[in-house]
């Protein structure tokens, strides 16, 4: 420390008392490696105090009073005309002070650095954490029961599901075809194409009946096949409705109502994201169905669609039809029309 070498060779004479009950007698006082050295007018080593613990009983006050930390009864009392060394004590007890570890700043620090990463765990990791977690305990029944209730939500604008007996046959007889689970035709949906909770996917009337080939409507399904791919329907619904009702169905299996309203009403006005054309393009060589109709019908320049055309799995290939005329015809019938 500069301080004690800058007092290192400074000496004092002054008053020094072990115990109330004892004569002061005169010392010699001097400033050691730490410490503070008393001794008598013989040299001899009387006592030292760490300059640590060094406490002054009359501050401001002279002749100034020291005592050890702890110990008020001995006590060292110097002259006002040893002021250099009352100076030097008082610069040296200052110094020290200063490098005193605070408890209470060390307590405070750590409670805000606690809170930080309990606010931080909370906005960043927290809703993360619970969806992953949400997603991995939700039954297929439940995800099931979840798009039924979004759907019955989408019935009140675009009107109940079609529900022609014999082109329901036809429809689920396409279902197996491409292996999508169930469908559904809504009669007036302002999407062309859906996909739900619970492996549902609902198409829009139009692309059934406004072409002449079942491969439009089977390229709508493939396409929310590779949607579905892409992102867990179930944990694009909770994205939307937030972590209130994220947790209100981990601890007791449900969705609000307002929640599912809030989320069928996106689904009517947000744009479906872009899938990935490659995987796209993969959905339909594994079902052995060609991509251009479906890209035609989406853009009738192909301009837009251009990759599904020259991508097509099936270009100069022999396919079977995907379903029969009769099928067809059934399904094309579906809403009544």
């Amino acid at each position: 420390m500069t301080a004690l070498t800058k007092y290192a060779r400074l000496e004092a004479t002054a008053l020094w008392r072990p115990t109330p009950e004892d004569q002061r007698r005169e010392v010699i006082v001097s400033i050691g490696d730490a410490t503070l050295m008393i001794i008598d007018l013989k040299s001899q080593p009387l006592t030292h105090w760490s300059l640590a613990a060094v406490e002054r009983a009359n501050p401001g006050i002279r002749p100034a009073i020291f005592h050890p930390d702890g110990d008020p009864g001995e006590t060292l009392e110097l002259p006002e005309a040893e002021g250099e060394m009352i100076d030097a004590i008082e610069t040296l007890r200052k110094a020290i002070e200063k490098t005193r570890p605070r408890p209470g700043r060390i307590r405070w620090l750590g409670m805000a650095v606690s809170f930080l990463v309990v606010a931080w765990l909370a906005l960043f990791w927290l809703p993360g954490a619970l969806l992953d977690h949400t997603l991995t305990v939700v039954p297929k029944v439940k995800r099931d029961a979840i798009g039924q209730a979004l759907l019955k939500r989408i019935e009140r604008v675009s009107g109940p599901v079609c529900a022609d007996s014999n082109g329901r046959a036809a429809l689920e007889r396409l279902s197996i075809r491409l292996a999508s689970g169930p469908l559904a035709v809504l009669p007036d949906m302002t999407q062309d194409s859906l996909h739900l909770p619970g492996d549902l996917i609902v198409l829009n009337r139009s692309v059934i009946e406004d072409f002449e080939e079942p491969d439009v409507a089977a390229g709508y399904v493939l396409t929310e096949l590779t949607r579905r791919d892409a992102s867990d329907p179930l944990r694009d619904l909770l994205k939307v409705v937030g972590l209130r009702e994220n947790f209100r169905l981990l601890t007791t299996g449900d969705l609000a109502p307002t929640a599912l309203d809030t989320y069928a009403e996106h689904l009517m006005v947000t744009a479906p994201p872009a899938p990935d054309t490659a995987a796209q393009l993969a959905r339909f060589e594994n079902a052995v169905l060609r991509s251009t109709p479906y890209a035609y019908a989406r853009d009738i320049t192909g301009e837009t669609t251009l990759d599904l055309i020259e991508g097509d799995p099936m270009n100069g290939k022999l396919t079977e039809p995907l379903m029969s005329d009769a099928d067809w015809l059934r399904l094309q019938t579906i809403c009544g029309g």
